[in-house]
């Protein structure tokens, strides 16, 4: 079935290639945003659920209330950059971006084929308007923290934002960045952490254990603002499915001056929300929705027509 015709009925104001006007509600544009993710991986069979949800209102508000971007010239020099570190959470980023205008709605339907621009991991080779190509955990700061510091060495004036997962914070390269970023001053990176608290396998189990090991987030006790604190980072908190208090929080964190303390935002959010079934349950990290469940999905965002749901 052809995915631009079994899309849902829409509330937004669309433009002619499938985004989403100006003027479109950012909550609204949230919601929109978890159904094509949960129906763009139930048509390519393939995917991620939980992330991409725990994330959306994040992504949303970075790309309809943050990033200096112009989405028909992707490779304008004096816009913000952003990096997905979280890479398998690509999924959300895509149906952003989609809305956003990089590309028409419909191509969501090409997710993770072979010759598609929309690859299970962001590749930046294929896809205008990606900074990084990321997939292995702990990268992306890295890449950030090098675009931030060429930003300020060339005298632009972009501010570099990348999204970690709080379970990405367990790779030591993520640390390595968060020193050396506080080494230099790097007042023009921020770091926006999706603590969901909830990862696919978390710890292995100890010999002689049963099961496959605790998969709550080993650092969800630690005190990561702390952490952050202590290498020289300056530390937002805020409830990462308020849209406006996320919005206000990158304000604040792009009002640093060149030269002061890179920004963490410390972002509380709840793994596979928006959905009853989805949240909290790690078994939806990348689960494939069937038929049933996605027009479930549907009725529970507030979308009629539930018989035009399913592969």
């Amino acid at each position: 079935m052809d995915r631009a015709a079994r899309r849902p009925a829409d509330p937004l104001p669309l433009t002619p290639d499938g985004g989403v006007g100006p003027q479109a509600d950012l909550d609204e544009l949230a919601r929109r945003g978890r159904l094509l993710v949960v129906d763009t991986v139930a048509h390519s069979g393939a995917g991620h659920i939980g992330g991409p949800l725990s994330a959306m209102d994040l992504l949303v508000a970075l790309y309809f209330g943050v990033l200096r971007i112009r989405p028909d010239e992707p490779d304008w020099p004096d816009r913000d950059r952003f990096i997905l570190s979280k890479g398998h959470s690509a999924i959300g980023l895509y149906v952003v971006m989609a809305l956003r205008g990089y590309f028409p709605v419909a191509e969501l339907a090409s997710f993770d084929t072979g010759d598609s621009r929309l690859q299970g991991h962001p590749d930046m080779t294929r896809l205008p308007g990606l900074e990084a190509s990321t997939g292995s955990l702990g990268q992306g700061l890295a890449v950030g923290l090098g675009i931030a510091l060429g930003a300020r060495m060339r005298g632009l004036g972009v501010h570099t934002f990348v999204m970690l997962g709080d379970g990405e914070t367990q790779e030591g390269m993520v640390w390595e960045s968060v020193m050396v970023a506080a080494k230099y001053g790097l007042g023009n990176l921020t770091a926006i952490v999706d603590c969901n608290g909830l990862q696919q396998y978390g710890w292995p189990p100890a010999p002689g254990d049963e099961g496959r090991g605790d998969r709550r987030d080993p650092l969800a006790g630690a005190r990561l603002r702390d952490a952050l604190e202590a290498f020289g980072w300056r530390v937002l908190e805020v409830d990462g499915h308020d849209v406006e208090a996320i919005v206000a929080a990158c304000a604040d964190a792009r009002g640093a001056a060149a030269g002061s303390q890179p920004t963490a935002i410390l972002a509380r959010t709840v793994k596979g929300r928006g959905l009853s079934f989805t949240e909290g349950r790690f078994e939806w990290h990348a689960r494939v929705a069937t038929a049933h469940e996605v027009a479930a999905a549907r009725l529970e965002l507030g979308f009629e027509h539930p018989g035009e749901a399913g592969p």
